[in-house]
Parts: structure tokens; C-alpha cells; sequence
């Protein structure tokens, strides 16, 4: 932090009627939140989609993360059913440094987009693409061993467990 972050720290601090370290405190605590899954060492693969689409270019703006250094944290050690695409990876990589390049490449990947496409629209475009891709798509053989997902329900009207009206 240098000493304009401080005076920030403490302006917000005196405007919320709260210590500094509070500000601070919040501030770790909201970035450890959003980037959970990184300090989680079981976590590869798509399961860090999310991390990087949510995040990704400030993060990897302010650690200078490239495109190869982006893969080894992704997909470091990861069965090939759960890899992203090295393209997918370049594709993060280059959104929020180089974002016409950036939505060059995603039209290349994904055919329904034409237009020209401002910031939000290509961080958007990108989030539906990688989450339609990664994370909503079943594994290959979790097809095949579909079973009916039971529910446990918590309630205290016994008679809703049953399947009563009123």
C-alpha cells in the first residue's frame, strides 16, 4: 500500500465510523470470499472458471498473470475431463488487457455473436460462453449414471413432508 491507499483507508474509515484496520479487515475478508477456490489446493480445472470470469482481469492485471502461467494455476495436474481449452485460457487471458482482441477471438470461439461489442457486453458475452461451457455442462459420464436427486427438507409442518394440502 502506498500512502494514498492509507489516506484512502482512513477517509473511508472516518466516514463509516469505523477503525482502520476495520476497512482493511473487510477488504482482506471480501477478497479471500471472491477468491476462495484459489487457496483451496483441491480445486483445478473448471471448477476455477468462476474465479477467473468473475475476477479474472483485475486479478490478472495485478499479479501480471499470462496466458502460460494462467494454465499451469487452472489446469495444473487435472484429469482431461475437467481441463479448460488452452483457448478458453488465452481467451481470459487477454479480457481486460487487449479487449478487441479479446472479442475477436471469442467470436471465433462462439459463432453467435457478430457485432462489435463494448466492455460490459464482451464481459458478459464471455461469462455466458465460459459458464455455458465449464460449469453448467454435466460431465461426459454423468450421463450415463443419472439417478433422481433426493432432497432433504427441514420443516416443521410434518403434513408438507407427506405431500398433504391444506
Amino acid at each position: 500500500m502506498n500512502a494514498a491507499d492509507v489516506r484512502k483507508v482512513k477517509k473511508l474509515a472516518t466516514r463509516l465510523g469505523v477503525r482502520d484496520s476495520d476497512v482493511i479487515r473487510f477488504a482482506v475478508k471480501n477478497m479471500l470470499a471472491r477468491l476462495g477456490p484459489l487457496y483451496d489446493g483441491e480445486v483445478h480445472g473448471r471448477n476455477l472458471v468462476p474465479v477467473f470470469v468473475e475476477s479474472g482481469a483485475e486479478l490478472l492485471r495485478f499479479f501480471d498473470i499470462d496466458a502460460t502461467r494462467l494454465e499451469a494455476i487452472i489446469n495444473n495436474g487435472v484429469d482431461v475431463e475437467r481441463r479448460v481449452d488452452r483457448d478458453d485460457i488465452a481467451l481470459l487471458a487477454l479480457t481486460g488487457t487487449q479487449e478487441p482482441y479479446a472479442a475477436l477471438k471469442l467470436s471465433e470461439l462462439d459463432r453467435t455473436e457478430r457485432r462489435r461489442q463494448t466492455t460490459a457486453e464482451l464481459s458478459e458475452s464471455l461469462r455466458q460462453y465460459l459458464y455455458a461451457k465449464y460449469v453448467y455442462r454435466p460431465f461426459p459420464d454423468a450421463e450415463a449414471s443419472r439417478e433422481p436427486v433426493h432432497l432433504a427438507v427441514a420443516t416443521d409442518q410434518p403434513e408438507l413432508l407427506k405431500g398433504e394440502r391444506r
